[in-house]
């Protein structure tokens, strides 16, 4: 079975009136993702609502709408071929979508552009993002200075924000040496999908070049095997068929594996006995395929949502407490000790109380600035000591950081996201 491109999630973000979802639409539109039609309704759409020159922003915030009303999108929508990958494009609406999307497991984006307006410079937000992107692991970053229109196509304002980024940059330990900096408008289509001829003094690529020379994101395939659960079906004929996607590892068929923490919060131990891809069988699948499986051993009682599939001989832990750290994006008021919002973790939703607040951040320098804070607020980035209230798995980032990362929820919004960095295992 030929393996389609490979995947690659790529998050923008940006500070709120920088451009950022027109820059996407425009993307959309002119490389085919978005046809005409749509186009035009669109179109018609922003100029009724007297946002002539919206409609690129309004592909995205479509696609939003649908989104947060649980509609499932047709894929092509967030989809974008290029020569080397299938690019999964994130767009972060300010903040809190950005965390939510870009930690809940399925998404964790592999590259990141972060778009800056030519004209607005360096925001308040930018450092923040910038940090967000650092704290969340997210290696590959580009820069879009957008709206080169607003300062006619001048080579020395972009030159003055590139300077400033840069800086921002550095303090979060990137190498701006190392990231390409790209000239953009994406109102007027200048180096989004085609070369501009309003900056001849611009030699790098468009943002749609740009997704190819981000490295191909590596494989964790030497990492012990990880599958969380998506859903768990009833396949008459073949029996328990538990869904999802290998986050690490290689799983086969013959394989033993224990599901975790299972009914019994202590694991249940089967054999893997068919792999199946698209309708097809497999011998074993890698990270990134989304499978369904059939365990010998394991029944619809035994697994759930939330439960994940392990190599029998290198299994995760279930937690007793681990400590993280967090960033606070969206919180009405202030997270102090004896907190239990829920933790959303691989497919698993855990209600987990914060036990000690251990230290704040310095967002600039990622250092210590205050021990033990009675609070915390939104913008705030800390260590903390958390207890499950139930069974959670979950791995530190130095053992597996596909397993480590988290978004806390409450009262139907993502309020932080974090990243385990030690963890204390359930006596058995």
């Amino acid at each position: 079975m030929a393996r389609e491109k490979p995947n690659l999630n790529v998050v923008f973000v940006g500070h709120v009136d920088h451009g950022k979802s027109t820059t996407i639409g425009r993307l959309f539109f002119e490389s085919g993702a978005v046809s005409e039609q749509e186009m035009k309704k669109l179109k018609e759409e922003a100029e009724k609502h007297g946002k002539a020159g919206f409609e690129f922003a309004f592909i995205m915030d479509q696609i939003r709408e649908s989104r947060e009303r649980g509609v499932t999108i047709d894929l092509a929508y967030k989809k974008i071929m290029t020569q080397r990958f299938q690019v999964t494009v994130i767009d972060a609406p300010g903040h809190k979508d950005f965390v939510k999307n870009m930690i809940t497991g399925a998404s964790q984006a592999d590259a990141a552009f972060l778009v800056v307006a030519a004209d607005g410079g360096v925001q308040p937000q930018t450092k923040e993002h910038v940090w967000l992107l650092r704290t969340m692991g997210v290696k590959d970053l580009a820069i879009i200075i957008n709206k080169m229109d607003t300062v006619d196509y001048a080579e020395d304002k972009y030159n003055k924000v590139k300077e400033d980024v840069s800086e921002i940059l550095k303090m979060a330990g990137y190498r701006p040496e190392e990231i390409e900096f790209l000239a953009v408008s994406g109102l007027k289509g200048d180096n989004v999908v085609k070369k501009s001829e309003n900056m001849p003094w611009y030699k790098g690529p468009t943002v749609l070049e740009m997704f190819d020379k981000f490295p191909e994101p590596e494989k964790p395939r030497d990492l012990p095997m990880r599958m969380p659960v998506q859903d768990v079906y009833e396949i008459t004929g073949i029996g328990t068929v538990p869904v999802g996607k290998i986050e690490t590892g290689v799983m086969k068929v013959g394989q033993k594996v224990i599901v975790l923490p299972g009914r019994s919060g202590t694991g249940v131990e089967g054999e893997v006995k068919s792999i199946e891809m698209h309708h097809e069988q497999m011998q074993e699948a890698e990270p990134g395929d989304n499978v369904g499986v059939n365990l010998r051993g394991v029944g619809k009682k035994d697994i759930a949502r939330g439960d994940v599939i392990c190599d029998a001989s290198a299994p995760a832990k279930v937690v007793e407490e681990f400590t993280a750290t967090i960033t606070v994006i969206n919180h009405p008021s202030v997270i102090a000790k004896g907190y239990t919002p829920v933790f959303h973790v691989h497919t698993a939703q855990v209600p987990c109380q914060f036990v000690e607040l251990i230290s704040k951040l310095d967002p600039k320098t990622g250092q210590e600035s205050e021990k033990n804070p009675d609070f915390l607020k939104n913008g705030d980035t800390a260590n903390v000591r958390i207890k499950p209230i139930g069974n959670l798995v979950l791995e530190s980032a130095d053992v597996n950081p596909h397993m480590a990362r988290f978004a806390i929820r409450d009262a139907g919004q993502t309020v932080a996201a974090g990243i385990c960095k030690s963890l204390v295992e359930k006596k058995k």
